[in-house]
């Protein structure tokens, strides 16, 4: 009986590791990649699904932190819904300790310089051969969701643009160019980006009959979807935020 007992256990241990292996092995698989922009180069976090096919490819574009873990860790979070995602290091390599650090490196960062590499990084998607080239979208947090309108204003071919409390563009020659349907996740007490701000893009892209789905979310501020920040996350937006995020992207890139 008791060797009974001690197989049975061995057995059940087994099966425990050999699931725990499977989940491991069905997991994204990551690495640090570079790619061409003109005659430099740029990197990025790519993570993509570990079983072979075709899928669609996903642009994160970070915070003005930098590619932090959190940043990482979303892109992660994106493949496993079934993506290839690339989170471009803008700052290359550079990750800021605190906020005037942050804003530094921000306003360190040519416009044209960082929309030629989101660009880059666009055409490096469409030449892999588990990206669906005709399925391309983009998101970002904060500085990167104001870039994420900004790669739609200048990619014509981009299929999907979620924005997280980003900057929001207003010259009408530059609303004119995004084709793009667009999702967009904003907090009511946000001084930045403010719900006045955040409704009169909705009714100028609405006029151009462009897709547009915004949701303002009552008692979050910026960057409350990020849960390293300690005092402005809001677990419950957030949780709603990526539903949000992770249905808009399923209905328009799959």
């Amino acid at each position: 009986m008791k060797r009974m007992l001690t197989t049975g256990v061995a057995v059940a241990v087994l099966s425990l590791l050999a699931a725990g292996f499977a989940v491991w092995a069905d997991g994204p698989k990551t690495e640090t990649i570079q790619f061409p922009v003109g005659t430099e180069t740029a990197s990025g976090f790519v993570a993509a699904p570990a079983k072979p096919g075709r899928y669609p490819a996903l642009i994160v574009i970070h915070e003005w932190w930098g590619l932090t873990d959190w940043v990482k860790e979303q892109t992660q979070k994106l493949s496993e819904q079934g993506y290839v995602a690339l989170a471009v290091d803008l700052y290359r390599g550079k990750v800021a300790a605190d906020p005037e650090e942050a804003h530094e490196l921000m306003r360190g960062l040519p416009q044209d310089r960082a929309v030629s590499e989101l660009k880059a990084a666009f055409a490096y998607l469409g030449t892999r051969k588990d990206v669906d080239r005709e399925r391309i979208g983009t998101v970002g947090w904060c500085m990167g969701g104001g870039y994420a309108l900004q790669l739609a204003i200048h990619e014509q071919r981009l299929a999907a643009c979620v924005v997280n409390y980003g900057a929001l563009p207003t010259d009408p020659n530059d609303l004119q160019q995004i084709a793009a349907p667009i999702l967009g996740n904003f907090g009511a007490d946000d001084r930045g980006i403010t719900p006045a701000d955040v409704h009169a893009f909705e009714k100028k892209m609405k006029d151009l009959n462009r897709l547009v789905d915004v949701k303002i979310y009552d008692g979050a501020g910026h960057a409350f979807e990020n849960s390293t920040n300690k005092t402005g996350y809001r677990p419950e937006a957030a949780g709603d935020a990526w539903t949000r995020t992770v249905t808009f992207l399923n209905k328009r890139l799959k």
